[in-house]
């Protein structure tokens, strides 16, 4: 189930830009499931991985600044899946 992209990145929108990586990074992880690597596992190795490419990006104190306000996006359900009541 690879994702086929006709379109090359500077044609792109950057909210093209972010469909398309979002869809190269759950594909990854259902390979990677389904190659036997725990879901956790990989979650948690993905999440090491975007910190260590943000903090090269951005420097530690801006990404601590972003990561601050992770804990009320989850607790407000932004990256559920499943619709709350």
């Amino acid at each position: 189930m690879t994702a086929n992209f006709n379109l090359r990145i500077e044609d792109m929108s950057a909210a093209d830009e972010k469909r398309a990586a979002l869809t190269y990074v759950h594909e990854a992880f259902a390979e990677a499931v389904l190659s036997g690597v725990e879901a956790d596992c990989f979650a948690q190795a993905a999440l090491f991985t975007a910190f260590q490419e943000l903090v090269d990006t951005y420097g530690e104190e801006a990404v601590a600044q972003y990561a601050s306000r992770l804990p009320e996006r989850i607790r407000c359900g932004e990256f559920s899946c499943t619709l709350r009541q």
